[in-house]
């Protein structure tokens, strides 16, 4: 879902400045990152493998470190977002001050999606991280269990040869 909403508000962004978050096309490959980490931790979910598992850990891995990045990219966007800057071209002219209203409104709707991007990247981090931990524990645990049955069976072989009944 958050790289759905990466894909599908992000780009709806007016273009501010160079290098911000429209222009750099961030919000296509965070968004594919987020789907990416979705869908393995449900096929991993689904047909659970110690392989893969242990790529749905590592994608989760990827996602977390990705979401971080997009928290501090929509910060920094919620910082540096001034839209009266639109207006400078009207400077002089009579709609001035209609251009200045606009732009109290357009500053509102992109903080407000700032803020709502940055509280989606937070929920996509401990989303990603507890996924990530429930499968390394996942792979830790499958791996241990057949090292048991592994040593459960030479076991039952060295007993089943000192038998005297075997």
């Amino acid at each position: 879902m958050v790289g759905l909403f990466n894909i599908g508000l992000v780009p709806g962004r007016t273009y501010m400045y160079p290098k911000d978050l429209t222009s750099l096309g961030v919000a296509y490959w965070l968004g594919a990152v987020f789907i990416i980490a979705g869908i393995m931790s449900i096929l991993a979910g689904r047909f659970s493998s110690i392989c893969l598992v242990g790529f749905a850990a590592f994608v989760n891995i990827v996602g977390s470190v990705f979401a971080i990045v997009a928290i501090a990219l929509n910060a920094k966007d919620l910082a540096d977002a001034p839209a009266i800057r639109m207006c400078d071209l009207y400077i002089g002219r009579s709609y001035y001050g209609d251009c200045e209203h606009v732009a109290y409104y357009v500053q509102r709707l992109l903080t407000t999606m700032d803020i709502t991007m940055i509280v989606l990247a937070v929920l996509q981090l401990c989303v990603c991280i507890s996924f990530a931990v429930l499968g390394i524990k996942a792979v830790v645990n499958r791996q241990k269990e057949e090292g048991d049955v592994e040593d459960q069976q030479q076991q039952l072989n060295a007993v089943l040869l000192t038998n005297p009944c075997a």
